[in-house]
């Protein structure tokens, strides 16, 4: 799904309780996105390669209970400034995952003395349960996928027999990278100064905030500005029954405790395309229970027909779409999994599935239930908490909370790491005076599926919309894999990338790329969409030979753009 659409559809299912959560929503694929505001912010690299200090146990506030005493680790860097007169701290971040490490980072650099609260481990679910120990399986799965290509291999004159896997040592490898990626983080925080504050954080006021953990004593520290970065949770909808065993969400098959002979996948997002990848890789057979009509409802409809042929069909995977699965029965008793399917128009029983086990790959909800926002007066939707463009949260009246911000998966506007982390670093400079507001159309996205799906802007369907809603005209500009010399000389021909644009003007809409290292390619586009620069502009620019690079400078080449129209590009509208 693009980075800048939101899937939004009812269901007459609630989600499963969790501490932090309390949404009425299926998330989609890439995540909800609330229109507000636009102006592009760098991202921060998440991953410092320091050298090891002593850490001490801290992560991010955790829907799942701990024990234990309440703990302050105060980094042993000086480079972390005096707060302001009257305050314990500059800033204090709740949450230590992608979003709040990057915005600590960035405080600590505008010389803001900064903590960061944590209540399970840093890293939050991008590190711990999510896009890194998914990368880690994904890795694997595409070379198995090389590896038992035997047409592929043969065409480069490779011969290799028998390929195989060892499931604790692929298992090892995630939670391993992991581990690393968590270390470093601590790290990075630690020695630039970051104080990490270990316990369950709760606002009790505009200014102030507790945090411990259960059966100790609470401790309060006051600061000038308060960021929430608490994340998010599996979203589980109504008549689920999760056992982590036979029925499980993501952050249990990222463990890959077993590999099923045939597992349902309810949901073909972005997570649930990515598990396919692994489990039909490693052997197992797929089925998708899809609630909406057509498989990747999310992404640009060209590119989930062009993806449907290439990633779901040559493969072990059948699907099942437009019905809701009504309950999920966990294997017990020597009998399998059982899946309800019902209409999800009629609501009529459809069908009954027999499976091994079954994923619930339904998107995620927000995990902010606990955080005290009845004591500033805010009152969440669907679990998020409202926030204007500069990430300030709202409060029931619809009035700015002073000092008090509301950053990444909480907040709803875009369900991305990278997003969140970009968001923090608005949010500093905020804090320091600096006007800035970020563009979440140029935030790209992507789907780390073999080959890759990547996307920044609007989609065709879209652009469309907006098109004859403000009265302009738009193209539509593609080319192929098949045409590039990387891609054929990798026998990696398949693939589309897809530019949508302004044909007065060269403003760049959308672009969506298919294909080899699709999510790498993606950067030149995002950043062409932040920094406002033409079509009619960036088609110079110099692309090295051979590379895969060269997909996005034909693409750009071919499109048509009516030099004269109109002088320049608009400012870009706030999202």
């Amino acid at each position: 799904m693009p980075a800048s659409v939101s899937l939004s559809f009812s269901l007459p299912l609630s989600p499963a309780a969790s501490p932090r959560s309390d949404p009425s929503v299926a998330a989609s694929p890439f995540g909800a996105f609330r229109c507000s505001g636009l102006r592009f912010c760098g991202l921060r690299r998440e991953v410092l390669s320091l050298r090891s200090l002593n850490s001490e146990a801290s992560g991010r506030i955790s829907p799942y209970p701990a024990r234990g005493f309440s703990k302050k680790v105060l980094a042993a860097a000086k480079s972390n400034g005096s707060p302001t007169k009257g305050f314990d701290y500059d800033l204090v971040i709740i949450g230590a995952g992608v979003g709040g490490h990057g915005a600590a980072l960035h405080a600590v650099e505008k010389g803001l003395k900064t903590a960061i609260i944590e209540g399970d481990i840093v890293g939050g679910t991008c590190v711990n349960r999510g896009c890194v120990p998914s990368k880690a399986l994904l890795a694997v799965s595409g070379r198995m996928r090389e590896l038992q290509d035997e047409h592929h291999l043969k065409a480069l004159g490779l011969q290799v027999s028998s390929p195989g896997y060892d499931r604790q040592s692929v298992a090892d490898h995630a939670n391993n990278l992991a581990s690393k990626i968590r270390s470093n983080l601590t790290n990075s925080m630690k020695a630039l100064g970051v104080d990490i504050l270990t316990g369950v954080g709760t606002i009790v006021g505009s200014q102030r905030v507790k945090y411990g953990k259960v059966g100790f004593p609470d401790a309060e520290v006051t600061a000038r500005n308060i960021i929430i970065a608490t994340g998010s949770v599996p979203f589980v909808p109504n008549g689920i029954e999760v056992d982590g065993k036979t029925v499980f969400t993501s952050d249990h098959a990222l463990k890959l405790e077993w590999v099923p002979d045939w597992i349902a996948i309810v949901g073909s997002g972005y997570i649930g395309l990515e598990f396919s990848d692994v489990y039909t890789a490693l052997g197992s057979e797929v089925t998708f229970v899809e609630a909406l009509d057509q498989l990747m409802p999310g992404f640009d409809p060209e590119i989930g027909k062009l993806a449907q042929r290439i990633l779901i069909n040559p493969r072990r995977i059948d699907y099942h779409t437009g019905v809701f699965a009504k309950k999920i029965t966990p294997a017990k008793d020597g009998k399998p999994v059982l899946i309800e399917l019902i209409d999800a128009k009629t609501k009529e029983l459809k069908d009954t599935l027999e499976v091994d086990a079954a994923l619930i790959a339904t998107g995620r909800a927000p995990f902010t239930k606990g955080l005290g926002l009845e004591n500033i007066n805010v009152t969440t939707v669907r679990g998020f908490v409202p926030v204007d463009e500069h990430m300030q949260v709202m409060d029931a009246d619809g009035n700015l909370v002073p000092h008090i911000y509301c950053i990444g998966d909480a907040n709803g506007k875009l369900m991305l790491a990278h997003a969140a982390s970009a968001q923090g670093i608005s949010v500093v400079e905020q804090i320091c005076g600096n006007n800035n507001v970020l563009n979440h159309l140029s935030i790209p996205a992507a789907c780390f599926t073999h080959p890759e799906i990547s996307m920044v802007g609007l989609t065709e369907p879209q652009a469309r919309e907006k098109s004859e809603k403000d009265g302009f005209e738009i193209r539509v500009a593609k080319t192929s894999f098949k045409a590039n010399t990387k891609a054929l000389a990798e026998n990696e021909g398949e693939g589309l990338a897809k530019l949508i644009y302004r044909p007065d003007t060269g403003e760049i809409l959308g672009v969506h790329i298919l294909g080899l290292h699709a999510a790498d390619l993606i950067h030149e586009a995002s950043n062409a969409i932040a920094l406002g620069t033409r079509i009619q502009d960036i088609r110079f620019a110099v692309h090295a030979h051979p590379t895969l690079s060269e997909v996005l400078d034909e693409l750009f080449k071919s499109a048509k753009v009516n030099l004269g129209a109109s002088p320049s590009v608009t400012e870009p509208v706030a999202v």
